[in-house]
């Protein structure tokens, strides 16, 4: 279906999206995503009316998206546009949001982070979202986009909620931070998870204070580092003592 797809023309393609028995939509519109053909996506353009098709559907839309391994830069902008200034149910804006890192993440991956002009309008859509977010769920979906993104020019941003943000905020900060690969965690990036593990600006959360842990202790750790760790285990909970003892171990074998 998907060669048959990528040799269609824009009117076949929205004819059988159209026609298609309900039951089978959703794995037409998968398979169209998949073919990312010029006509396919422009066919689904027409055919996804974002402010009528049951959530499902579009859910399913984007999740196709998302995980499609090689996207193109049409790809990313079919979703920017039919999530740009819309009212949407929540549920879908989410699933948008979190599809758009993926999307600039796998462009960039491809080397064509400075040639497409989608992905950095991707980057602003997702940076000002975050600014003019109200209510701290919504803040959190913009930084797991964030951490799908895993774009080096984020990272400051993402410091600034790591240490500033309260507990859920800080959590998925941090949680995006563990996403981007060692060459980027730099001095600064530890710095700052060293005062969120040992609290020196104010009292985190245990789940955050791990996760500050675990990228100190898996991004060429300090002799430093591990010792101060290993001291702090002493006031920590059973488990999560456990638990930093076993990855230093880890680490020396």
């Amino acid at each position: 279906l998907i060669q048959m797809l990528r040799s269609a023309k824009k009117r076949d393609v929205l004819q059988l999206l159209r026609r298609a028995p309900e039951e089978m939509l959703p794995f037409i519109v998968e398979a169209a995503v998949a073919a990312q053909s010029v006509a396919s996506l422009a066919a689904l353009s027409d055919f996804l009316d974002f402010s009528k098709e049951p959530k499902s559907l579009l859910e399913k839309f984007l999740y196709a998206a998302a995980f499609s391994p090689r996207p193109s830069g049409e790809l990313l902008h079919l979703v920017l546009d039919k999530l740009d200034g819309k009212q949407l149910a929540p549920e879908v804006q989410e699933t948008g949001i979190v599809a758009m890192g993926s999307l600039v993440s796998k462009l960039c991956q491809q080397k064509l982070c400075g040639l497409q002009q989608e992905v950095r309008r991707g980057v602003e859509t997702i940076l000002r979202g975050l600014r003019s977010a109200k209510e701290e769920s919504e803040a959190v979906i913009y930084l797991l986009a964030l951490g799908n993104a895993a774009l080096p020019e984020t990272i400051p941003t993402l410091l600034d909620h790591a240490e500033e943000g309260p507990t859920t905020i800080t959590t998925a900060a941090i949680s995006a931070l563990q996403r981007f690969p060692a060459w980027h965690i730099s001095d600064k990036v530890k710095r700052a998870m060293r005062r969120v593990f040992h609290e020196k600006r104010k009292s985190y959360e245990k789940t955050c204070r791990l996760a500050a842990a675990e990228i100190l202790l898996d991004n060429e750790p300090s002799s430093m580092d591990v010792i101060n760790i290993l001291l702090a285990t002493n006031e920590m909970e059973a488990e999560i003592a456990t638990f930093l003892l076993l990855k230093v171990q880890n680490i020396l074998h």
